[in-house]
């Protein structure tokens, strides 16, 4: 099986601060890796690093066969501008286009229409961002992740804001993608360690350093849990063991 995303000795600073350091990991094609941690351990760092947005002061990163490789990012919702003057379909043609579409031709619509249906947001594709709810302005951004067929996914903590039952569907769509594209790979920040083990077959268990990488059963222990956070944790310390 090939390799998706391979990551050697990677140490990332910022001036006198060391964000990650010695970070070393290979994801196989189509793995769900989630990445864990806790507040300041280097988790969005590494997820820019991934996508070249920040250069690494040492080590590498290599994302498959190499620039030929569809990478695409979700951000955290917290961070988007809510009251931007856009439609949905305008937002996932960004996507597409990698600039603002101030003209959207036929095909590029016809795509982004595929985007947002496959994402269960189909019918919002003409609403104002600023009209949406939390779940759907999520769907909608991971509409814009899946319009190239990426075959790397990557999402920062996209279940921040979202319910219940849309947090379960919006996995359920991160599982249904997978299956339609089997070679693509899927990186994910969150804090929730029950999401973790239930839907991620790898994951990296991070505090600037790896203190742990395998699968979920091997990595959500509570010495392991111990070492990355400093106490037991909350109560997904027992989803974790359920």
């Amino acid at each position: 099986m090939n390799a998706a995303v391979t990551v050697q000795n990677l140490t990332v600073r910022f001036g006198g601060i060391t964000a990650l350091e010695d970070v070393s990991f290979t994801l196989n094609e189509g793995g769900f890796l989630a990445v864990l941690g806790p507040n300041g351990a280097g988790k969005s760092t590494l997820l820019k690093t991934l996508t070249g947005l920040i250069s690494p002061s040492e080590g590498s990163v290599r994302i498959g066969g190499g620039d030929s490789q569809v990478v695409s990012y979700v951000p955290q919702l917290k961070t988007l501008d809510r009251e931007f003057p856009a439609l949905a379909l305008e937002l996932v043609v960004s996507g597409l286009r990698r600039r603002w579409p101030w003209r959207i031709s036929g095909e590029d619509e016809a795509r982004a229409m595929k985007a947002l249906k496959s994402a269960g947001v189909g019918a919002f594709a003409r609403t104002p961002i600023a009209h949406l709810s939390g779940g759907q302005l999520q769907r909608v951004y991971l509409a814009r992740g899946m319009v190239r067929n990426p075959r790397l996914l990557i999402l920062d903590e996209p279940a921040s804001g979202i319910d219940f039952a849309g947090e379960g569907e919006f996995y359920h769509l991160l599982e249904h993608y997978q299956h339609d594209h089997p070679e693509a790979t899927i990186v994910m920040i969150t804090h929730d360690w029950s999401v973790a083990r239930h839907h991620a077959s790898a994951v990296l268990l991070l505090n600037r350093r790896v203190v742990g990488f395998g699968h979920p059963d091997e990595i959500l222990k509570d010495e392991l849990l111990r070492d990355a956070y400093g106490h037991r944790g909350h109560a997904h310390t027992m989803q974790v063991g359920e």
